[in-house]
């Protein structure tokens, strides 16, 4: 049941490809117009690049993730869940980690695009990649959990306002370790505190989801 929850996910983007890329085309959108409308002075484009990377891969991550158990719900496959031999956050987890495969690996992998107009050093982008490897995958799970919280509710609107609380230290991480990284100074520390907010995410966020999802059926 796992391997058909991964193999749905995945035909489900090669069926609908706009939505699978609207969070890259958004990123690459977001990012590649601050270079644009700040001219070509490449000492604030460096100074710049963590916030404006980090700030661009969270709402790229939030975008059309208020439809995440929308179609599942809808054609009763949530239901199903609750009965299945496989234990609840164990689905809901393989479903978060199809979504980070899907919609958020392209992000990284477009990143250096980013970065070359921002004018990083091969050091620095390897801290930002990094550091949204690190980071994204919590991001998927916080937009997992406020798509649960406002599972049947009309507009995006409650959804951001339920995960851009909880993203506001991850961000910070994210961004602080890239500046640590421009500045000469080790980027291990925020690294690390990244990777800590990862392991906490993967540990309790299934677990908080689909507690959020049996509430919401209920």
């Amino acid at each position: 049941m796992l391997r058909a929850v991964v193999v749905r996910e995945l035909r489900l983007a090669v069926r609908r490809p706009a939505d699978a890329l609207s969070g890259l085309a958004f990123f690459l959108m977001v990012g590649s117009l601050f270079p644009l409308a700040l001219g070509p002075d490449s000492a604030l484009l460096r100074q710049i690049a963590p916030g404006v990377v980090w700030v661009a891969a969270l709402l790229a991550v939030l975008l059309g993730q208020h439809r995440l158990f929308e179609g599942d719900h809808a054609d009763g496959s949530l239901e199903q869940w609750l009965l299945a031999p496989a234990p609840l956050p164990l689905l809901v987890g393989v479903k978060v980690g199809a979504q980070w495969l899907v919609g958020t690996l392209p992000l990284l992998l477009a990143t250096p695009l980013l970065g070359w107009q921002y004018g990083l050093g091969e050091e620095v982008m390897a801290v930002l990649l990094l550091s949204l490897a690190l980071g994204t995958p919590s991001l998927c799970v916080l937009a997992a959990l406020g798509a649960a919280l406002t599972l049947g509710l009309r507009g995006a609107l409650l959804l951001v306002l339920v995960v851009l609380p909880l993203s506001v230290p991850i961000l910070i991480f994210g961004s602080h370790a890239v500046t640590q990284s421009l500045l000469g100074l080790p980027a291990a520390p925020a690294l690390n505190l990244l990777g800590a907010c990862l392991c906490l995410a993967l540990l309790a966020g299934p677990w908080a989801i689909a507690a959020a999802l049996r509430l919401a059926l209920e």
